[in-house]
């Protein structure tokens, strides 16, 4: 079947003001099919996205386009509903038409879509916003709600191919399966940019994104993560048999030197076999040289591609929490959010996740136990060490670097000792001494875990406002890990069902429904 758009990358490269080459000769086609977008923070997904949808003009190659693209960025920039939801330019024409214009243009961008504004009102009513209109400031809006009313500008858009830049930042649980059944209902072509497991698993493809290019998986996530494990296993056996071939290699070269000092022959045999062994010693030393050569290149290559895998690592602290009553909560009411009161008691190192819709309250209840917000009434008990991750990271003070502010919470290790840490955690030299304020969305909730966990008296309680936002799938998975590890009490808000259910959680305290409700997880 022949697609009804065309979109092709053609030896495209794309060079940062710094200089530093993002990506370079990349050549992909997409078509009908479902394709998710994946890579390491910083690698270019959203520049590569821009280029495609035409926003962006690659620095080299060449950006084939032909049909209608609907880009959804991370960052949408607007001032109404209707800006937001895409439809601003078509009202604004439907309205110079309907006052009596004759604009051969307005019609041609209307495209017989007449009905654009009762589509926009049925779709805000449908998805709960209906009382927003399409001039409502976006201002008044909830990062969720600003979320919302971009999505139903894709559905509205009518066009061949979507481009999505991380579509369920700043969803709700809810908000997110609507997003996915969504998805799974769009027959046309679809780009998705994103870091959300579940909707990369509905994935027809995957790419993957990286300094040495793209490359192609057929089926969702767990086919894409398999087929990387079988791709790792693989170079780790290659980058050991070609490091042993030339090993041995070499081995053999030395064995030669040393018997041709160890000869004792006879001059005149030496002489009479010299000019015959001229050539032939030539040309066995550059054949030598040359496999050599390329045993050298090899070997490089597949350390390349298993350094690029290389797993981000947290080492989890030491921070066992005995089983006594570290947090009590009596009649308590928050000053924002749901209005019902709270009591709770956790004694040891309890695992709970807080659920509920946006604005129900949980980002509340966390400042509240964290000490950044007073209750409007009752008693908050918190008897141990905890720390809070806000979803601002407001603790990473941006003047500050990585490292100056771990080394103001950990005097027991050394400097090489705590850039060791922060490497392995994916934070490299170049970027720990970088003020916090020119770090990346991905590395930030890293620099700031790594200042709570790597102190030298780590919090036996974490508070954690949606930690897993805007972090790559490695750093993602560190992450899981770590919090695995953690010993202490945990309280996590996440919207992400994949990744709380990877973090052995026991509890799950709810609101939203005009009472908070408390059941094993």
């Amino acid at each position: 079947m022949t697609s009804p758009f065309t979109l092709a990358l053609h030896g495209v490269g794309f060079q940062l003001p710094t200089g530093e080459q993002l990506f370079h000769d990349l050549d992909e086609s997409l078509d009908e099919r479902h394709t998710g977008l994946v890579g390491r923070n910083g690698v270019g997904k959203s520049v590569r996205a821009r280029i495609l949808a035409g926003e962006l003009a690659p620095g080299a190659g060449r950006c084939l386009r032909q049909g209608r693209v609907h880009y959804l960025a991370q960052h949408p920039a607007a001032r109404s509903v209707a800006e937001l939801a895409g439809v601003q330019a078509l009202l604004e024409a439907l309205a110079r038409i309907e006052a009596g214009g004759v604009e051969a243009m307005d019609f041609e961008r209307l495209d017989g879509r007449w009905d654009i504004r009762q589509r926009l009102e049925a779709e805000l009513a449908a998805c709960g916003l209906g009382y927003l209109d399409t001039q409502t400031p976006i201002t008044r809006l909830s990062g969720g709600e600003r979320a919302r009313v971009a999505l139903l500008g894709a559905w509205l858009s009518d066009a061949d191919l979507l481009i999505l830049d991380e579509p369920s930042n700043h969803l709700d649980r809810a908000s997110r399966e609507a997003l996915r059944e969504q998805l799974q209902r769009w027959r046309r072509g679809l780009l998705l940019v994103s870091h959300d497991r579940l909707l990369l698993e509905d994935m027809q493809r995957i790419l993957e994104l990286s300094p040495d290019g793209l490359r192609s998986y057929a089926g969702g996530y767990s086919a894409y993560r398999e087929a990387r494990r079988s791709e790792r296993d693989s170079a780790q056996r290659e980058l050991q048999r070609r490091k042993l071939e030339r090993e041995r290699q070499e081995h053999r070269q030395a064995s030669g030197r040393r018997q041709a000092r160890e000869a004792n022959q006879a001059k005149i045999l030496v002489d009479r076999q010299k000019e015959r062994s001229q050539v032939s010693i030539a040309r066995q030393r550059s054949q030598h040289d040359e496999r050599g050569d390329q045993l050298d290149a090899q070997v490089r290559e597949a350390f390349a591609q298993l350094r690029e895998d290389a797993e981000v690592v947290l080492n989890a602290p030491n921070c066992e929490l005995p089983a006594q009553r570290d947090l009590l909560l009596e009649g308590l009411r928050l000053p924002f959010g749901s209005a019902a009161p709270l009591d709770l008691q956790l004694s040891g190192p309890r695992r709970v996740a807080l659920d509920g819709p946006n604005g129900s309250g949980k980002s509340t209840l966390l400042k509240v136990l964290a000490g950044r917000l007073a209750p409007s009434a009752g008693t908050c008990e918190v008897k141990v060490r905890s720390a809070y991750l806000d979803q601002q990271l407001a603790g990473l003070r941006p003047e500050r670097s990585v490292l100056q502010l771990l080394q103001e919470r950990n005097r027991r290790d050394d400097l090489s000792s705590l850039r060791t840490r922060l490497a392995r955690l994916g934070l490299p030299a170049a970027r720990v001494d970088l003020p916090c304020g020119l770090l990346s969305g991905g590395e930030r909730p890293k620099a700031a875990l790594a200042c709570e966990l790597y102190a030298d008296e780590p919090a036996q309680l974490l508070l954690l406002d949606e930690p897993d936002s805007h972090l790559d799938l490695p750093s993602l998975e560190a992450l899981e890990q770590v919090l695995r590890q953690y010993r202490g009490a945990l309280l996590v808000v996440s919207h992400d069902e994949t990744f709380l259910a990877s973090l052995a959680l026991e509890f799950r305290l709810e609101t939203g429904t005009g009472l908070w409700s408390w059941r094993p997880w």
